[in-house]
């Protein structure tokens, strides 16, 4: 097929590849704008934009894709369809409509789960245990179109935002080589989506990572691994923003106020919450690498009572 591919971050690259090693022709590749970057302001080619010239493929970087030039620019190239993956736009109806085949996209979720931007961390973050990715022919709406292929991907007990990114990532590429030849072939089915089960998956932020001690043991085990390696989840210490990269949970409960620490071990130290203990085993402060909990109690003298927090207490 000539496909017209629409993507942006490094998630999107494994399936620009594998297009282009199943012997699709990608006519062209759109993506974001670039970007300044560092102190020095240059210049950054998006993940997508690097794979494409690497191959030598035409990119288009539209500021608005639904602008009248813009719709113009993607006509010219007479493609049979379109594959959308984490592009950073909304496509009007008129793109949507341009070519035979219309625009496919590849979701890092089990549709209709978690529509919406950031599918991959909320899915850690809710404690899910399946994931997966969904082949969708896309509509006006935001990730409403009728569902092509899934294919489903279990998370490990210490999967990560990051380690499910890149594995959906996989699962992405194959899946989306296979819907393509489904629609060649005339066997591909399509199912409508129903109402969907979990809130919309919006956005990550840094003020998410802000844990609050309240909350059960599990659920803030669970935060931390969903926003790693972005944005992080974090908390207040002497003053000090402590990221925690690592934790573990402990079915266990003290008098303690949520946020206290109430023991400290060679390898580790932990925390009260609203239900359960939560055991900090890899963490960062500023201006340091991220260390185990053993490296950083050998340098850092940390006591139970002490209380962390999202403000800025001063007791430890």
């Amino acid at each position: 097929m000539k496909v017209i591919f629409m993507g942006t971050p490094d998630f999107s690259v494994g399936t620009l590849e594998a297009l282009i090693g199943a012997g699709h022709e990608v006519v062209l590749v759109v993506t974001q704008p670039d970007k300044p970057k560092g102190r020095g302001g240059k210049m950054q080619y998006t993940p997508v934009k690097e794979a494409a010239v690497a191959h030598g493929i035409p990119v288009f970087q539209p500021v608005k894709i639904r602008e009248p030039e813009a719709v113009e620019e993607l006509r010219k190239y007479n493609a049979d369809i379109m594959v959308v993956i984490a592009f950073g736009q909304i496509l009007p109806k008129e793109i949507l409509d341009m070519t035979p085949y219309g625009c496919i996209n590849v979701h890092a979720s089990l549709l209709p789960s978690y529509r919406g931007a950031a599918p991959i961390q909320w899915a850690v973050i809710n404690g899910d245990k399946v994931s997966g990715v969904t082949t969708m022919q896309m509509n006006e709406g935001l990730d409403t179109g009728d569902m092509i292929m899934k294919t489903e991907v279990p998370l490990s007990e210490d999967e990560t935002g990051g380690s499910l990114h890149d594995k959906l990532a996989e699962a992405g590429a194959k899946l989306c080589v296979e819907t393509l030849k489904a629609l060649e072939d005339k066997t591909a089915t399509w199912e409508v989506q129903g109402e969907s089960p979990t809130a919309y998956a919006k956005m990550l932020d840094k003020k998410l990572g802000d844990i609050d001690w309240s909350r059960s043991a599990k659920s803030i085990e669970c935060l931390i691994r969903g926003l790693n390696p972005w944005p992080s989840a974090y908390t207040d210490w002497n003053g000090k923003v402590m990221k925690i990269w690592e934790a573990g949970v402990l079915d266990e409960n003290t008098d303690a106020k949520p946020g206290t620490i109430v023991k400290v071990e060679k390898d580790s130290f932990s925390v009260q919450t609203g239900d359960g203990l939560l055991k900090v085993l890899a963490l960062q402060i500023p201006g340091k690498k991220r260390m185990e909990a053993d490296a950083f109690l050998r340098g850092y003298q940390i006591e139970t009572g002490c209380e962390l927090s999202s403000q800025m207490i001063k007791n430890c």
